[in-house]
């Protein structure tokens, strides 16, 4: 039977997908990503899940996706090309639409909740 009710388990999420940024994306810092895939529906068209970054300094680049991200724990400044910097700590909501062309600055290991459409 499918779950319709997914909880989110943060104090026992697995072992995480680690990964680093793409070589020609990284401005500073010598970046690891963490990644925990939680749920997915529509034939994988939205996804949820938990990503965790150590400090560093990355280009963001979204293309097609549409994301929603809530900061659970850390410190980070995104810029949107053109724009001023922006900080977002714990608690702190935003959503990167499609065609977000930016940077992204880890001040603090920073960890966050993540729907992708």
């Amino acid at each position: 039977m499918t779950r319709l009710l997914v909880d989110f388990p943060f104090n026992a999420l697995g072992e995480p997908r680690e990964s680093r940024p793409p070589a020609d994306r990284v401005i500073e810092g010598d970046i690891v990503c963490r990644n925990w895939d939680i749920d997915s529906a529509k034939d994988g068209a939205v996804r949820a899940g938990v990503w965790e970054a150590t400090p560093g300094m990355n280009h963001s680049i979204k293309g097609e996706t549409w994301e929603f991200c809530l900061i659970l724990s850390g410190l980070v400044e995104i810029t949107e090309r053109g724009q001023e910097p922006k900080r977002y700590g714990p608690g702190d909501c935003f959503i990167m639409k499609p065609g977000y062309v930016g940077t992204w600055r880890t001040i603090e290991t920073v960890r966050k909740v993540w729907i992708l459409a």
